[in-house]
C-alpha cells in the first residue's frame, strides 16, 4: 500500500494566496511563503532521488491523435513515480483517471499537472495571436486569454505553453502566427496582457491556468526565416528587440518559461547558461521553473553540441532547464550524472522544488482534483458569453487593407458570389494551435456568415474555383466559378494560405497567394464587377497586383469559431472595421526582412532627392512597404491637427505631455488607434527612425473629434547606450503622432540630462561553459 501524502486541510495555513500584481514575480504573502516552504521541504525529505527525478519528467498522452488514451509504457511509468506532468490530456473524466493513476500507484501520492497548447483558445476559438495583435485592445486580448483559461481549467488543465511572446519580422517564418509581430514594445504590453489573461491575481482560482512565456529566446530571428534554424545575432540586438517581451511577461508574473529550439549565437536556447542562469534566474530573478520544448534536449545531438543524449541531458540541466518535455534524457540519464558529480544533487533540488512549488500554488496538494469536474466542464464550453467574446475579438481582428468605396457592402445587392478555396472551409476559420476546438460544423465559415447575415433578402452563389488552396494546377473549378460572379452583382474573393501553411515547421520561401488562386483572382477581376478580397493568412502576404487591381482587400487572418460572423458584419457596414497591422507588409519577398523601426544608414534614400544610384535601395522595387506597420482604414475617416507638446525641454524627472487633437469627419463611428512614436536624433549608438510608445484606442461618433494625450517621461526615451546601461541621454527627440507609423505629424523636444535606469545586464558567455566537445 502506498505511503499517502496527508490532506493539504491538515498540513497547509489556509487556502492558496493570489500572486501579486504585475511587477512582482509569484509574491506571497510571508506567512503563505512558509506554509508552501515546510510543506514543500517536508515532501522533499521523503523522495527519493528517483522519485524527484519523476517530478521532471513531461509526457504527452496522444489526445488529439486517438483520443483518451496513453502510449505504450506511460501508464507504468506514471505509477513508477516517472511522471510529473502530462501534456495533450484533457477532459474532466480522463484527467481525472490520471491523477487517480499518479495518487493510488505512487509511493508519496504526488499530483500530476497537466498542460496544453491552449494557445488562441480552448474549445472556443478565438484569432490567431497575430490577429488578436491587430485589435491594439489589450482589455479584448486579456478577455480572450481569461475565456481560454476558463475553458481549459474545466476541461482538468492547469498550464497552457502560451503566450508566444517571440518578435518576428520575417513573415516567411510559419511561427510568425502565434505571437504579436515585430515590435518589441507593443508586443511587450500584450505579453502581460495574456500573462494576466491565463493566470487572473489568483493562481488557485479555477478560471485560471499557469501561463508559459516562449520560446526563451530569439526563436523568431530564425535565419532565412526557415524554422528550427540557427540565430545569430548582436547583444545589443538580444537586448533591444528579442528580450524585452520576456522580461514583460515576467513582470506580470508568469509562472514557466520555455526554451527555443534555436541555437543563439552558437549555443543552443535548450543549453544556454547565459539565457537560463545569468539573465533569467540571476539578473531577472525568475521564481518560476522553465519546461524544454518538445524533445529540445535529445536536439542538443544533432545540433552537435552533445556528444549523446546523456551529455545533453547534463548540458540542459546545468545550464537551467527544469523540466524535459517529451525527451525522457532526464529520467533516463540523470541518476547517473549525479552520482558521477556531472551534475549537483543541489541543481536537481532546486528543479523539483520549483515545480512542487507551482502545484502547491494552484491548489493540487489541497484538491488534485478540483479541476476535474465534468459539470464545470459541461457549463464553460462553448459557453454563450465566450462565443460573444470571440465573435467580439474577431472583428476587432479585421483589418481593412484597401476600400475604393465599394464596403460596406450594400443591403440592395440581390446578389452576391463568394468564390474561393476558402470561402466554406470549417476547418480553415480556426488556424493553427486551435486546442480542442471543432474544425467541422461549430466554426462558422465565411459563406455560412454572409447566407445568415442576408437571409431571403439576397442569392448566395458560391464556387470553390480551385479545390486545392496549394494546387498551381487546379483550374478545373474556374468555370463553374466565373459562372457564378457573372450572376452576381458584387464577389467576394475568400483566398490565402490554409490553416496548415502556417505554425510551426510551416515556412515559405514565398509570400504570394499560394497555387491557382492568383490566375482565378485575376479572371474574377476582368468580369469587371465590384471585387472584394477576404484575406485568410498567418502571415503577411505579397499582395502588390491584388492592391492594384481589386476593390478591396479586408485582412481576416484566421479569425476563429466565430470568424464568419464576424467577417460578415465588417463587410455589411454592421460594424466598422478598426484593426491595425501589428506587422508590415512586404510588396516582394526580397524586400524582407522589413519592419517600421529599422535604422537609417550614411547613405538614406530620399526619392525626393537629385541623388538616386548611390543610396540604400533596391532597383526593382520601392523601399516602402505595400503596408506599413500600424496602418489599417476604417469606413470612416480621421482628421489629425493641434499636435503640442507642454514644454519644449524637460529634465531627467519631469514628464512631458503630449497631445493631439483626432476628429471624425466621415460618415460613419468608428474607433480610432492613436499611435505614439518617438526618434532620438543622436545617440552614443544609432537609434531607429522611429519607435513606437503609446497608443490610445478612441471611440469617436461621426462629426466628434476628442483631444488624445500622452504623457512621456525618461524611461520612454531609454534604451541600451554603448556601455549597455539602460537609460535615456539628453538631447533631442521627435514626436510622432497619428493613425500609422507611415501617416504622422511631428514635434521636438529636448532631454536636458542624462538618466540611468539600471546597469548593464550581464554579457554573453561571461558564464564558463559546460562540459563539452566531441
Amino acid at each position: 500500500m502506498p505511503t499517502r501524502l496527508p490532506n493539504a486541510a491538515t498540513c497547509l495555513a489556509g487556502l492558496l494566496l493570489a500572486v501579486a500584481p504585475a511587477g512582482a514575480v509569484l509574491a506571497q504573502a510571508a506567512g503563505d511563503d512558509a506554509a508552501m516552504e515546510r510543506f514543500v521541504s517536508d515532501l522533499m525529505a521523503r523522495m527519493t532521488l528517483s522519485e524527484k527525478i519523476g517530478q521532471l519528467n513531461l509526457l504527452t498522452s496522444s489526445m488529439d491523435v486517438t483520443g483518451p488514451t496513453l502510449r505504450a509504457g506511460y501508464r507504468e511509468a506514471i505509477a513508477a513515480g516517472d511522471v510529473g506532468a502530462m501534456f495533450n490530456a484533457y477532459g474532466a473524466k480522463y484527467t481525472r483517471s490520471l491523477q487517480e493513476l499518479a495518487l493510488e500507484e505512487t509511493r508519496l501520492g504526488v499530483p500530476l499537472l497537466f498542460g496544453y497548447d491552449v494557445i488562441h483558445g480552448f474549445r472556443t476559438i478565438f484569432p490567431i495571436p497575430l490577429g488578436e495583435a491587430a485589435s491594439w485592445d489589450l482589455e479584448a486580448i486579456e478577455r480572450s486569454a481569461r475565456v481560454a483559461a476558463t475553458e481549459a481549467a474545466a476541461a482538468g488543465l492547469h498550464w497552457t505553453f502560451a503566450p508566444m511572446v517571440d518578435v518576428a519580422r520575417d513573415p516567411r517564418w510559419g511561427r510568425i502566427a502565434e505571437g504579436a509581430g515585430e515590435d518589441p514594445w507593443l508586443g511587450s504590453q500584450i505579453a502581460a496582457a495574456r500573462v494576466r489573461g491565463f493566470q487572473g491575481d489568483d493562481l488557485a482560482a479555477l478560471d485560471t491556468v499557469l501561463a508559459c512565456a516562449k520560446h526563451y529566446a530569439a526563436y523568431g530571428a530564425a535565419q532565412a526565416g526557415r524554422d528550427y534554424h540557427a540565430v545569430d545575432i548582436s547583444p545589443r540586438t538580444l537586448w533591444e528587440v528579442y528580450l524585452p517581451p520576456f522580461h514583460a511577461a515576467l513582470a506580470a508574473g508568469v509562472a514557466t518559461f520555455m526554451t527555443a529550439f534555436n541555437e543563439l549565437n552558437g549555443v543552443p536556447a535548450t543549453a544556454n547558461p547565459y539565457l537560463l542562469r545569468d539573465v533569467l534566474q540571476d539578473y531577472w530573478g525568475f521564481e518560476g521553473f522553465v519546461v524544454s520544448d518538445y524533445t529540445a534536449i535529445n536536439e542538443l545531438v544533432p545540433h552537435g553540441l552533445a556528444r549523446d543524449e546523456a551529455q545533453a541531458a547534463e548540458l540542459a540541466a546545468n545550464a537551467g532547464v527544469h523540466m524535459d518535455m517529451q525527451g525522457e534524457t532526464f529520467v533516463k540519464h540523470l541518476p547517473e550524472l549525479v552520482q558521477q558529480g556531472r551534475v549537483g544533487q543541489a541543481t536537481v533540488d532546486d528543479a523539483v522544488r520549483r515545480i512542487l512549488e507551482m502545484k502547491y500554488r494552484i491548489g493540487l496538494f489541497e484538491d488534485p482534483y478540483r479541476y476535474s469536474d465534468e459539470a464545470r466542464e459541461d457549463a464553460a464550453t462553448y459557453a454563450p458569453a465566450h462565443l460573444a467574446a470571440a465573435r467580439d475579438m474577431a472583428r476587432r481582428s479585421l483589418v481593412l487593407l484597401k476600400n475604393d468605396g465599394v464596403l460596406p457592402l450594400s443591403d440592395e445587392a440581390t446578389s452576391i458570389a463568394v468564390i474561393g478555396p476558402l470561402a466554406d472551409s470549417e476547418a480553415d476559420m480556426v488556424g493553427s494551435w486551435s486546442a480542442a476546438g471543432e474544425k467541422r460544423d461549430r466554426p462558422l465559415s465565411v459563406l455560412e456568415g454572409i447566407r445568415e447575415r442576408v437571409g431571403d433578402d439576397a442569392a448566395v452563389h458560391h464556387a470553390r474555383g480551385t479545390s486545392d488552396v496549394i494546387g498551381d494546377d487546379d483550374r478545373a473549378g474556374f468555370s463553374a466559378a466565373i459562372a457564378a460572379a457573372a450572376r452576381a452583382d458584387v464577389i467576394v474573393a475568400v483566398m490565402g494560405e490554409s490553416a496548415g501553411m502556417t505554425g510551426e515547421a510551416a515556412s515559405r520561401a514565398s509570400l504570394e497567394l499560394p497555387g491557382a488562386q492568383p490566375e482565378l483572382l485575376m479572371a474574377l477581376q476582368r468580369l469587371g464587377k465590384p471585387l472584394v478580397l477576404v484575406l485568410m493568412s498567418g502571415r503577411p502576404l505579397a499582395i502588390d497586383w491584388a492592391d492594384e487591381n481589386v476593390n478591396a482587400i479586408l485582412e481576416a487572418w484566421y479569425p476563429g469559431t466565430e470568424g464568419g460572423h464576424a467577417v460578415a458584419d465588417v463587410l455589411f457596414g454592421d460594424y466598422n472595421p478598426s484593426g491595425k497591422l501589428p506587422v508590415t507588409f512586404p510588396r516582394e519577398v526580397g524586400q524582407v526582412p522589413i519592419y517600421y523601426n529599422a535604422k537609417n544608414t550614411g547613405r538614406p534614400y530620399d526619392p525626393a532627392g537629385t541623388e538616386q544610384k548611390y543610396r540604400s535601395r533596391y532597383l526593382d522595387v520601392p523601399n516602402t512597404p505595400l503596408y506599413p506597420f500600424g496602418y489599417g482604414l476604417s469606413y470612416t475617416h480621421f482628421a489629425y491637427s493641434d499636435l503640442t507638446l507642454d514644454r519644449d525641454e524637460i529634465e531627467g524627472d519631469e514628464t512631458l505631455t503630449v497631445s493631439v487633437r483626432v476628429e471624425n469627419t466621415g460618415d460613419y463611428d468608428g474607433t480610432e488607434i492613436v499611435q505614439l512614436y518617438l526618434r532620438d536624433e543622436v545617440g552614443s549608438v544609432t537609434r531607429p527612425v522611429q519607435e513606437l510608445r503609446g497608443f490610445r484606442r478612441i471611440e469617436l461618433a461621426k462629426g466628434a473629434g476628442e483631444t488624445v494625450e500622452f504623457e512621456l517621461d525618461a524611461a520612454d526615451l531609454a534604451f541600451y547606450r554603448r556601455d549597455m546601461s539602460y537609460g535615456a541621454e539628453a538631447g533631442e527627440f521627435t514626436v510622432l503622432v497619428g493613425g500609422s507609423s507611415a501617416d504622422l505629424r511631428g514635434a521636438r523636444f529636448r532631454l536636458t540630462e542624462d538618466v540611468t535606469l539600471r546597469p548593464p545586464p550581464p554579457l554573453p558567455f561571461a558564464r564558463s561553459a559546460s562540459p563539452g566537445g566531441g
